[in-house]
């Protein structure tokens, strides 16, 4: 029987150890430094354990990996290199649902000099649409056509009856991740030609995405997205543009919150301050001024405006001790938005992820193709984001297991025998594509 070492209990690691438990001849072992979130997880398996683990100590987390069969790293990012390298020292295959960072990339020569696979990217965003992207570019590029075009929007939201907050968000996940992403910079291909959009200004013209059935939605670019002209063999694009998608506001909202400091990740103390005193220091408002004026005055923007109006919803105004006085601004904002930016009991979060190809057929013909994911979480279960970031790893870690992926060093997924089968048996389990293809 083989063993399943998953790292880290947060989130979405949920389906992905439920699925690695249903499987008969695998044995999990739950590793988080919250001994009763790892148990949480396990729930009394017979082929389950949860064990206290904590990740900065080498020893232990070399050990630990050194007794599993496959290790799923579902900790930090900025982790999975040093998970990754003890894997390596050891033989073991890794699996991470997070993009391929400089860290992780450097370790790849060694990893294949001792055959050992480092598949990440197996989550949603990067993951599912890495993989449906593949399975259309390589039908068409089978069928003797060419991809002119790429254009990729995914968002994780709250349903419609559950986006009830003027920021048309709630987290599914690390509050802190998705704040510190709106401050990086991008990069993508339009028309043959490199658009770099700096981090200050990567939601200044955020594009209107319509997605059938659901209306409009805020688009603006993710990351790098030129070196998937490579990474996805499309050499003959002109344009590759990935991007993130939001309800309408937030691009008008969250660079506010970074222009005025409130993503200052700087830990300062400050015994016994509120939000409000908070505020008005990132204002720079004196004593007897009105704050709410003054971020107005600071942020150039009109007394009745939206963004106003948010912040004031969200609590920056209130007399409220901050919950991490010797913490950032970022900490005190994040724990504040994860408590009024929450999914209540019973309400659905909604991933949606669209894909459009502008290709030119084997034929000679133009021709558009949309590829739509729509997917909703269930009522008082599993959220749509950890299904869709937790199941895709889940499949992965099995198929290695198997021996079904035959390749080594740090990979993502766009090889069909890693996208295929994952593709198939997400869509056994209701996680599917509606594809729409039109002459043009």
């Amino acid at each position: 029987m083989k063993t399943a070492l998953v790292l880290g209990a947060g989130l979405v690691a949920g389906p992905l150890v439920r699925d690695l438990l249903d499987q008969p001849d695998i044995r999990v072992v739950v590793a988080d430094v919250e001994a009763d979130r790892a148990g949480k997880l396990v729930a009394g398996h017979p082929r389950g354990r949860a064990e206290v683990l904590d990740i900065a100590d080498r020893a232990a987390l070399g050990a630990a990996i050194g007794r599993a069969d496959v290790v799923v790293s579902m900790v930090p990012f900025t982790f999975h290199p040093v998970v990754a390298e003890l894997a390596i020292e050891r033989g073991r295959p890794v699996v991470t649902a997070s993009y391929v960072s400089p860290a992780m990339r450097e370790l790849d020569a060694r990893a294949r000099e001792k055959g050992v696979l480092l598949l990440n990217e197996l989550g949603l965003d990067p993951g599912i649409d890495h993989m449906e992207a593949m399975r259309i570019i390589h039908e068409v590029h089978d069928a003797g056509g060419s991809v002119s075009a790429f254009t990729s929007w995914c968002g994780g939201l709250p349903a419609p009856e559950a986006n009830t907050n003027p920021f048309g968000y709630k987290f599914s996940w690390s509050p802190r991740g998705v704040l510190l992403a709106s401050k990086n910079s991008a990069r993508y291909l339009k028309d043959g030609r490199i658009v770099t959009i700096p981090s200050e200004a990567l939601f200044a013209r955020p594009e209107v995405i319509p997605v059938p059935g659901l209306g409009a939605f805020e688009g603006y670019p993710n990351r790098d997205s030129v070196p998937y002209r490579d990474i996805y063999g499309i050499p003959e694009a002109r344009t590759v543009l990935r991007g993130t998608l939001r309800h309408p506001g937030w691009c008008e909202t969250i660079p506010r919150m970074v222009e005025i400091g409130l993503l200052d990740d700087a830990p300062k103390d400050r015994p016994g301050a509120t939000f409000l005193d908070l505020t008005r220091e990132l204002a720079q408002a004196g004593p007897g001024a009105d704050v709410r004026s003054a971020v107005a005055a600071r942020l150039g923007l009109e007394p009745g405006a939206a963004v106003l109006s948010r912040f004031d919803w969200l609590g920056l105004f209130e007399a409220r001790p901050l919950p991490e006085p010797r913490g950032s601004a970022l900490d005190n904002l994040a724990s504040l938005m994860i408590e009024r930016l929450r999914y209540e009991p019973g309400e659905r979060d909604m991933i949606v992820l669209q894909h459009e190809f502008l290709v030119r057929t084997g034929s000679g013909a133009s021709e558009r193709i949309v590829s739509t994911l729509i997917d909703y979480g269930v009522p008082h279960g599993d959220s749509s984001m950890s299904r869709t970031v937790g199941l895709p790893a889940a499949i992965g870690a099995r198929l290695v297991l198997e021996g079904k992926i035959p390749l080594v060093g740090v990979q993502v997924p766009v090889h069909p025998a890693i996208y295929g089968p994952i593709l198939e048996e997400l869509d056994r389990r209701g996680i599917r594509f509606e594809e729409k293809r039109q002459a043009l």
